[in-house]
């Protein structure tokens, strides 16, 4: 059985962990899809402001400008680093999401904030579990997941 442990920061405002427990059903549901049914799992999560984002953005992905959301996989294997045997548990990484982003791109796509906040989650979250859209394919087979795991989106999202 599935030990979920989800580390949730609101670096933003404190009325942004009503988010929490949506994530952790959102990351149940994406675990079990997943088949990923024994372990125990730490996920970090911290709701950002512009500034922390674009910081972050420019110091890890060299990309000096605002985005919606970053995520940061732990468990990605690097060359001549040091691997860990038999971890108590698998830490997945990490996931920044900046609110001032996913609150413009919910009135931009037409839906509640709560729809973008769950949208960018699960897609930081399938990052972290080996999913891009850098191709066509790739992007469909990740949208159609995330479709599946919180519901179909309207039509810009």
């Amino acid at each position: 059985m599935n030990k979920l442990n989800l580390e949730f920061y609101d670096d933003y405002r404190p009325l942004y962990g009503k988010y929490r427990p949506i994530f952790k059903r959102i990351y149940e549901k994406t675990l079990k899809l997943h088949g990923i049914t024994k372990g125990e799992f730490l996920l970090e999560v911290s709701i950002v402001d512009e500034e922390t984002i674009q910081n972050v953005n420019r110091d890890y992905r060299g990309k000096d400008k605002v985005t919606d959301v970053i995520s940061f996989a732990f468990n990605d294997e690097v060359p001549g680093e040091l691997q860990i045997i038999d971890a108590p548990l698998t830490h997945l990484g990490a996931i920044l999401i900046c609110a001032p982003r996913a609150i413009e791109q919910a009135t931009e796509y037409g839906h509640d904030e709560r729809r973008e906040f769950k949208f960018l989650f699960v897609h930081g979250l399938l990052h972290l579990l080996g999913y891009d859209h850098e191709t066509k394919e790739d992007e469909e087979v990740m949208f159609n997941l995330q479709d599946k795991i919180i519901g179909k989106r309207g039509k810009n999202r």
